[in-house]
């Protein structure tokens, strides 16, 4: 009997020991990944419910473009299940024209440290009017269009503008517009199981994805992509090592005229990145798989094993989220 149970007690030591081993490495994976990144903030906004009201109508109005025939919503929706951008290369603006750069998510938008690829706004705020008043996008002709339409009652009720400024003598204006298109934008904040797990949810992330995860960090991917959003709150060149392919569009050299800015781009948040390809600046890259390896290889100068890029791309799948007010 003590010969049968011996192979027993040894089996049950082994496996809890191995058990015990998995948790405190997923233990102190939860505790590095929380150090790094962090959790998104809820979406708890300090602007008025009607403020907020009146930035989702307009938001959704494609009154609010010359022809009538786009809103932010067309490149940015966030309806049903959007995920805050439109999958295209560039999108087409209201005349049909293609933008220069791949259009971002709009989800998590608020916490960013400046808005576009080049970071020219430094707001939501200040980003709303540039769609609106770029010729290529919705190609609004003015401010005082805009304002027209507004007051007439052709892009939203009247009513609910003047219920989101009750103090204001003149509320149709385009920065009234601005500020309620940034309101309703700061709710759209996503979460997602790669919070779960850095709330101490061990099982939220599989092995594979846990693993890579580590990779991620390993690999230095958080030099610039760390933060709550995985990036969003700093600037990099794009071809640290090996050059980029793409040596047309300049970056926020076009913005600052500085040399030192050649190349260099706002670094995308990876939240929500599965679901929102194409990739980079410019959308010609149309594999998260691809995206991972040509960043190893511009950024660092090495190329990547398979098995860890289909490791890390496992673990990036895992920041696909939902609003944290959808259903």
């Amino acid at each position: 009997m003590r010969t049968l149970l011996r192979p027993i007690v040894l089996l049950t030591v082994v496996f809890l020991l191995s058990a015990c081993g998995k948790n405190d490495d997923t233990s102190r994976l939860i505790s590095r990944s929380a150090r790094v990144f962090g959790t998104i903030p809820d979406a708890q906004t300090r602007d008025a419910a009607a403020l907020v009201e009146l930035g989702r109508e307009l938001y959704f109005s494609e009154h609010l473009s010359a022809n009538r025939t786009q809103s932010c919503n067309s490149c940015h929706p966030v309806d049903g299940n959007g995920s805050g951008a439109d999958l295209l290369p560039t999108s087409p603006g209201a005349l049909g024209a293609p933008g220069r750069r791949n259009t971002p998510t709009v989800l998590n938008a608020a916490l960013h440290g400046s808005q576009f690829w080049d970071g020219r706004a430094g707001t939501l705020e200040e980003q709303a009017t540039g769609p609106i008043l770029n010729p290529i996008e919705m190609a609004m002709s003015s401010p005082e269009e805009v304002e027209e339409r507004l007051r007439k009652g052709e892009i939203v009720d009247p009513r609910i503008i003047r219920a989101a400024f009750p103090d204001e003598a003149d509320p149709f204006t385009l920065d009234h517009a601005a500020r309620a298109l940034a309101a309703f934008e700061r709710t759209l904040r996503t979460t997602d199981r790669f919070d779960a797990f850095q709330n101490g949810h061990r099982d939220a992330l599989s092995a594979h994805e846990q693993q890579g995860l580590d990779l991620f960090m390993r690999y230095g991917c958080t030099s610039c992509h760390n933060g709550p959003l995985l990036g969003g709150e700093r600037f990099q060149k794009m071809g640290i090592v090996n050059p980029y392919d793409n040596e047309e569009d300049r970056g926020r050299y076009e913005v600052t005229s500085k040399p030192i800015d050649q190349f260099v781009f706002k670094v995308p948040s990876l939240r929500n990145v599965a679901a929102t390809p194409p990739y980079f600046h410019d959308g010609r890259i149309r594999t998260l798989e691809e995206a991972v390896e040509r960043m190893v290889w511009h950024q660092l100068g090495t190329e990547i094993p398979a098995e860890d890029r289909d490791a890390i791309v496992a673990f990036l799948g895992s920041l696909s989220g939902k609003l944290v007010d959808a259903d």
